[in-house]
């Protein structure tokens, strides 16, 4: 079966949505029943965004076989439904690193290495390979046309139409119409010199979508068609929304489907967005609102808790619960105290690494349990319930954890000497070794307690979810904590590690080790953010 490539650019100005746009005509695509799948090409150097901070790149999505990707493989997965995996996402890094492993192995025969070819034939080999078996690919390219760190992607995706035929692939240029409000009209002039760019890197866009706060008129439409040299039916416009889930609609209510299907020669179905319409009719009828707060440490760039964000929403949506989200600094609940966690219906605890903002999660967590506010731990947020619980429940001080304190008395949450990499492979620590990759990561079995709030929620027994952490629950210490009301509703399948917790004697406290966010889909939500959004309505705030 040969593959039809749509290849996904951006021009003007950097974050117009290419990963939203991507996954909507992907959902788009799918409800034509069409086996598709999404790529990632990221410019940057890094091998993979592990070790990134968040607040630069947003958050680390992981994937079930345990890649730690770029955020927009979350979108990719909400919109399409489709499990992402390692061949859904790779960087300029991770490209350079393995032709130069080629390199050292011989394999090029002494030849001298150019970025043309073997830079770009290994990005070839990766697009073809990831797209192996799939009807149709479409494949984001990070960046903005005119960066020197896209080049070579943007060389490479030219040099695929010479190789599979022009026929065999669409361009796609997404670009930003401005509308100038002292004049009140659309300026099309960077739309043109956008796709100028893109023609002196030899690549005509078949399709053009505008973004803009307004929508692109008749006439615009008319003159960027002419100036760009696309079909005027081609050119798509993008108004702002107030809701992502709303584009799957409108660019189908403008056809690029149907382009898309008569430029590859593709009799397929029409597309039934039915379960879309649903999405958006719960979010605009919603009857109730909740406010949650998330208490994290990255809290200036939300989009470093992006997938806890949506699946909050998902949540709402399952719920028909309009959610407001009150991002919390965790320091600033140091320094402030519990007033900054006063009318809320909920408390979240995320992810994160390091010992900055600790204190605050813990002074958050004891609110939310001593306060009776519904209360979800995720990663992070499960070990800071444990070390809070023994600190103030248990009275052990100075309990904690070795990543925050290396050698305190009472070691809670100790570091994973050994774990399986993503290869299937065993590997120990090592304090001189890599930080990238060095943790526990993808999806894991996790067995449910009988009689738990969580097994009611999920309703079975085994369940599978993601991890990324590098420190567990410490079973020495455990089976005291139990006693004191603590219990431990989910463990992994060999019963040695601690999956999920919940507390006994509270309307709704659950922490987990792992991550559910990242299963999250507007469609279908998540049995643990529509539980903690119940929760979360039946709460009276009381300051």
């Amino acid at each position: 079966m040969a593959t039809h490539y749509i290849f996904i650019t951006g021009g003007v100005v950097s974050s117009l949505g290419k990963g939203i746009i991507a996954a909507s005509i992907g959902a788009i695509l799918k409800a034509r029943k069409m086996n598709i799948t999404i790529m990632k090409l990221d410019p940057y150097i890094n091998v993979d965004p592990g070790t990134m901070n968040p607040t630069q790149h947003g958050e680390v999505f992981v994937t079930e076989d345990g890649a730690e990707t770029d955020l927009d493989l979350g979108h990719y997965e909400r919109f399409i439904q489709n499990k992402m995996t390692r061949y859904n996402n790779f960087t300029t890094g991770s490209i350079y690193s393995e032709v130069l492993k080629k390199e050292r192995k011989g394999d090029y025969l002494g030849k001298t290495i150019q970025v043309i070819p073997h830079i770009t034939n290994e990005i070839k080999n990766r697009i073809i390979k990831g797209s192996k078996n799939y009807e149709l690919a479409l494949i984001e390219i990070g960046g903005t046309v005119g960066d020197i760190e896209s080049l070579p992607f943007l060389e490479a995706i030219r040099q695929m139409a010479v190789d599979l035929g022009r026929k065999n692939v669409i361009y796609i240029h997404l670009t930003l119409v401005p509308y100038l409000n002292v004049t009140k009209e659309i300026k099309t002039k960077p739309t043109q010199h956008s796709v100028k760019e893109l023609l002196s890197i030899g690549i005509q866009p078949d399709i053009l979508i505008c973004r803009s706060a307004h929508e692109v008129s008749k006439n615009a439409k008319e003159k960027i068609a002419l100036f760009c040299n696309v079909s005027e039916k081609a050119v798509i416009s993008l108004k702002d929304v107030n809701s992502i889930y709303k584009i799957p609609k409108l660019l189908n209510l403008q056809k690029i489907d149907d382009f898309i299907c008569e430029r590859f020669n593709i009799i397929a179905p029409a597309a039934n967005l039915s379960e879309w319409d649903q999405v958006i009719y719960n979010e605009e009828n919603s009857k109730n609102k909740v406010t949650i707060g998330i208490v994290g440490k990255y809290v200036e760039l939300p989009d470093a808790y992006k997938s806890v964000i949506e699946a909050l929403k998902h949540g709402g949506l399952k719920t028909k619960t309009k959610i407001k989200i009150k991002f919390i600094n965790s320091q600033d609940v140091e320094k402030k105290g519990v007033s900054l966690l006063h009318n809320l219906n909920g408390i979240l605890v995320p992810g994160g690494f390091g010992n900055r903002g600790i204190l605050g999660k813990i002074i958050s967590v004891r609110y939310a349990r001593e306060k009776n506010i519904p209360y979800f731990g995720i990663c992070l947020g499960m070990q800071i319930a444990l070390i809070e619980f023994a600190q103030n429940v248990l009275g052990m001080k100075d309990a904690n954890s070795t990543e925050f304190v290396p050698k305190c008395k009472y070691p809670i949450i100790t570091l994973i000497k050994k774990w399986i990499d993503k290869n299937g492979k065993t590997k120990i620590k090592n304090k001189r070794g890599n930080l990238g990759g060095t943790m526990k990561l993808g999806s894991q079995i996790c067995i449910l307690t009988e009689n738990s709030l969580s097994k009611k929620l999920y309703g079975k027994n085994t369940i599978k979810e993601r991890h990324r952490h590098r420190y567990e629950v410490n079973l020495i210490l455990l089976k005291k904590i139990e006693k004191y009301g603590l219990l431990i509703s989910g463990r992994s399948k060999n019963d040695k590690l601690v999956e999920i917790i919940e507390l006994l004697d509270h309307p709704w406290f659950i922490a987990c080790q792992f991550h559910p966010e990242f299963t999250s889909t507007p469609i279908c939500g998540h049995p643990l953010f529509i539980g903690f959004i119940k929760a979360a309505k039946k709460n009276n705030i009381t300051i």
